[in-house]
């Protein structure tokens, strides 16, 4: 029985000698193409089940959500953070139970599973409570799980745009879940006795515990114990990572799970990145209030919801541009700098106004950041490539403390703010500003490293001496 402490051993050398030397570059770029699509048509079952989580709170908010419940003040807040106490407390345990099992074709669906049960039980118990705190918990290890499985198959300069795709479907789940709650919230009420809002958890729960048991027999665990691809494609599959520089082949999978942790605690990026997280979900909490924010335009729930819609779909089409331009230049920063300018300004456009047309379409531009922070997580996952057991904890520590930020930002948008919010569209354009400028400082480190990986290789004398793969650089 293996324990925490334990490596996971790898015979990468010889996976990777089993691909022939002598293969014709053209034979290795088909097969490596037939890889990816067999991998993308896989992952997208990500995609599907992160659609799945389309119950808005803040749709169920709007039929009578908070009266059924008898919610008053910052009760609803409440009701809104402590799902993320839930997202604290298992991120990090979560991500290392992955690394330590390595079977994310069954911890990931499994998770799926236990908060399709609580969202139907949600439907019936009054404890709402107690059922979002434990839903935090069921949901903690889906998105740093799915962000180390793509890390786990992706180059450096794949991971962005792959990110983007499988974390789309909170994208879509915004979109095409106001959609779904529409229909649900209009043709619902009282059937069987249920209110409406109630129909809305018991559908999308019963949905996502069917597709998640199709999702155990769909998705990958790792390269190197996946049984439905070739040992050709295993063997790629292992030497890409290693030409990327994300891992040496003889050192991959040799760090224990304990290592990481404590490699991850102890380097200052991850806690600098883990502020600048946060920071930057300070700033960007709205999306939760979305449906309460298109509320103010005056119009009645089933248009509310309708015009929710939009913002989110070209918040869909931005991400899968930008992630992929971003991998394209393999470049990072900027491109979060320009989708958090863009959301500032949708801010200032709405402190100023209550024009119907400008604030609609600062709803577009704030929605947008959305597509910057799939940036982000890819950034991250970059930094820490070469490191698979400390990324694993990585990912989740800057995503946990990053929904620290979500805790404090569901107390920005205030009832008595409304519905102008200008206070709290303040609150988080100075959020973005801290969170760029801290973004900004890791840029700077990070470039400053290149150029110190530059010198070493060119004044060192053997390539032995050299700590890093040749040719390696950090992506900034």
């Amino acid at each position: 029985m293996p324990t925490l402490s334990d490596p996971t051993v790898v015979d990468t050398t010889d996976t990777i000698d089993d691909l022939p030397t002598a293969v014709p570059c053209h034979a290795r770029d088909e097969l490596e193409r037939r890889l990816l699509r067999k991998l993308d048509l896989r992952m997208s079952i990500l995609l599907i089940l992160h659609t799945l989580n389309l119950v808005s709170q803040s749709d169920a908010r709007l039929q009578g959500f908070e009266q059924d419940l008898h919610l008053h003040g910052q009760q609803y807040a409440m009701t809104l953070s402590i799902v993320y106490a839930g997202y604290i407390v298992m991120q990090v345990p979560g991500n290392m139970f992955l690394h330590w099992l390595e079977r994310p074709s069954v911890i990931i669906p499994s998770c799926m599973l236990a908060w399709g049960t609580i969202s139907v039980l949600t439907g019936f118990y009054t404890g709402v409570v107690v059922a979002r705190f434990f839903l935090g918990f069921a949901e903690a290890p889906f998105v740093p799980g799915i962000i180390f499985l793509v890390s786990k198959w992706y180059k450096r300069d794949e991971v962005a745009s792959r990110i983007a795709l499988v974390t789309c479907g909170n994208v879509l789940s915004s979109a095409f879940g106001s959609l779904f709650a529409s229909a649900i919230l209009h043709g619902m009420q009282d059937k069987l006795g249920q209110a409406a809002w109630r129909w809305l958890f018991y559908i999308e729960g019963g949905i996502t515990i069917v597709v998640a048991i199709c999702a155990m027999f769909i998705l990958p665990d790792f390269p190197h114990n996946t049984r439905w691809i070739t040992p050709e494609e295993r063997a790629l599959t292992i030497s890409r990572l290693a030409e990327d520089g994300c891992v040496k082949a003889d050192e991959l999978g040799n760090q224990t799970t304990m290592q990481g942790l404590r490699d991850a605690v102890c380097d200052w990026k991850v806690w600098w990145f883990s502020v600048a997280a946060m920071s930057q979900m300070v700033g960007q909490p709205f999306l939760t209030y979305f449906p309460t924010l298109c509320a103010t335009l005056g119009y009645d729930t089933t248009v509310t919801l309708l015009l929710c819609v939009p913002p989110w779909v070209f918040t869909g089409i931005v991400a899968v541009v930008l992630t992929w331009y971003s991998d394209k230049k393999q470049r990072r920063y900027k491109y979060v700098v320009g989708s958090n300018a863009l959301c500032a300004l949708a801010f200032i456009i709405s402190i100023f106004t209550m024009d119907k047309t400008a604030r609609y379409i600062s709803l577009f531009l704030m929605a947008q950041v959305a597509a910057g922070y799939s940036v982000i997580l890819g950034w991250i996952n970059n930094t820490f490539a070469r490191e698979p057991a400390k990324r694993a904890v990585a990912i989740a520590l800057v995503n946990t403390l990053g929904q620290t930020g979500n805790i404090i930002g569901s107390y920005v948008w205030l009832s008595s703010w409304g519905p102008t919010y200008r206070y709290s569209y303040a609150v988080c354009t100075a959020a973005l500003g801290v969170s760029t400028g801290m973004f900004g400082g890791m840029y700077l480190y990070l470039r400053h490293l290149n150029e110190q990986l530059e010198r070493n290789e060119r004044d060192v004398k053997e390539i032995s001496e050299l700590r890093d793969p040749i040719g390696f650089r950090y992506l900034v």
